[in-house]
């Protein structure tokens, strides 16, 4: 079994090496393929990658590439991690929201719609190079944001399904609270990428009891604390949201901190080049506890969990009974207030047929109408990825709830090219 990572040279891939050797029985890879453009970084990854691999007695096979066409020839699965711009263009997305009283992110709001113009073309360059090379692999998309890269996937014909460790995360976190194996722990997660609620955590599986408001009860503060949110606000949804519901929820709060406090793009970049360096000691062959600050807690369980499935192995450590996995695709009516082309982060079964969604519960309009606002949003950014175009930008800026005043919309237009010119050919 081969398995190309586009964007192998990222500090994260450790992580996910670290996943593939414990999982090997859930993933029997073969031979794994590094694929990045910066060649040096590459190497020092890669070396690390061969020494994990050893260290724990993996069979497998890890080689380097700065050539796309090349690495993903005949694999079976590539999965996307990228970063169009680096660090640096994610620390301008930080900060110039700000200067129009906005909050600067990478993921959501004006610097997410940056961040899906500049990555919509190069992700659906990579996917038609890999549709050429390797027609029947799956795409498994890590990249920001999200939703709106693998609505692009899907939309242009791709086997693809997008990811994210939000779910696996909390699902790792309650089950700890719980006092029970993780495997054990389903979560009703739905929404949108990086806009979902647990609706309900259920024991032994998507039919069993629903223990969160117990869990609230017990626990409720510890979990607040950790999403940056009040106590009283979290009883009374009495539901979680994701911690990136705080932009919104608390998006005043926000934009006065990050303009008080160091960006977490120059926090990344500081972390990065602490572990880039400790990578290149030939004797480290695991992953450091460093790495755990960089974020994307349990990535390797989800990714290895869903390979696994769409290539026929089974659900997998972290998945649950069933093939059950929160995945991002296409919604076909799992949410009937959004178009059925709309891409949905819910609990869906995987296979090699691809993410079929579970049926979803009524959504609480508190939810449903964020929902819909900002699934219409993604819409208009892809559109903008697409076919480029000042007011494409404008309008797709306008419609965020985020934003949603025409004098800030117009400003964070400006910015937003003028920040971008390199990374965008249509301007």
């Amino acid at each position: 079994m081969k398995l190309a990572v586009v964007g192998g040279g990222s500090t994260y891939t450790p992580e996910l090496i670290d996943g593939f050797a414990r999982l090997r029985d859930t993933l029997p890879l073969t031979e794994l393929v590094l694929v990045d453009p910066a060649a040096e970084r590459l190497e020092t990854v890669g070396g690390l990658a061969r020494r994990i691999l050893a260290k724990q007695g993996h069979p497998g096979r890890v080689t380097t590439t700065t050539d796309v066409d090349k690495g993903v020839e005949g694999a079976d699965a590539v999965l996307l991690q990228l970063r169009v711009g680096g660090q640096a263009a994610r620390a301008k997305d930080e900060s110039w929201p700000l200067e129009c009283g906005c909050v600067g992110q990478e993921t959501t709001g004006a610097g997410g719609l940056a961040k899906a113009l500049r990555t919509v073309p190069v992700v659906l360059d990579i996917a038609e190079r890999v549709r050429r090379r390797a027609p029947d692999a799956w795409i498994i998309d890590f990249t920001n944001p999200v939703g709106i890269v693998t609505r692009a996937l899907l939309q242009a014909g791709h086997r693809a399904v997008g990811l994210c460790n939000v779910a696996i995360h909390l699902q790792r976190k309650f089950a700890g609270l719980l006092g029970v194996a993780p495997e054990g722990v389903h979560l009703d997660h739905y929404g949108l990428n990086h806009l979902t609620w647990e609706l309900a955590v259920r024991l032994g599986g998507p039919d069993g009891e629903d223990v969160l408001p117990s869990l609230l009860d017990a626990h409720g503060p510890r979990i607040a604390d950790e999403l940056r949110l009040p106590a009283p606000v979290l009883a009374r949804l009495g539901v979680v949201p994701s911690y990136y519901l705080r932009y919104f929820y608390a998006h005043d709060e926000v934009v006065d901190e990050m303009r008080t406090k160091p960006s977490r793009a120059s926090e990344v970049a500081a972390m990065e080049a602490e572990l880039l360096e400790m990578y290149r000691d030939p004797a480290l062959d695991e992953k450091p506890e460093l790495l755990a600050r960089r974020g994307g807690a349990f990535y390797s369980e989800a990714a290895v969990a869903l390979a696994a499935s769409l290539l026929g192995g089974g659900a997998g450590d972290g998945a649950d009974a069933g093939g059950v996995q929160v995945v991002n695709t296409y919604n076909h009516g799992t949410l009937p207030f959004l178009p059925d082309d709309a891409v949905v982060e819910v609990p869906a079964r995987v296979g090699p047929h691809g993410a079929r969604p579970l049926p979803a519960p009524p959504l609480d309009p508190l939810y449903a109408g964020l929902v819909g606002h900002v699934s219409a949003y993604e819409s208009l950014a892809l559109d903008a990825a697409l076919r480029g175009g000042r007011e494409r930008v404008f309008r797709a800026l306008l419609s965020h709830p985020l934003v949603g005043q025409y004098a800030q919309a117009e400003q964070l237009t400006d910015r937003l090219l003028a920040h971008n010119r390199e990374h965008l050919a249509w301007l």
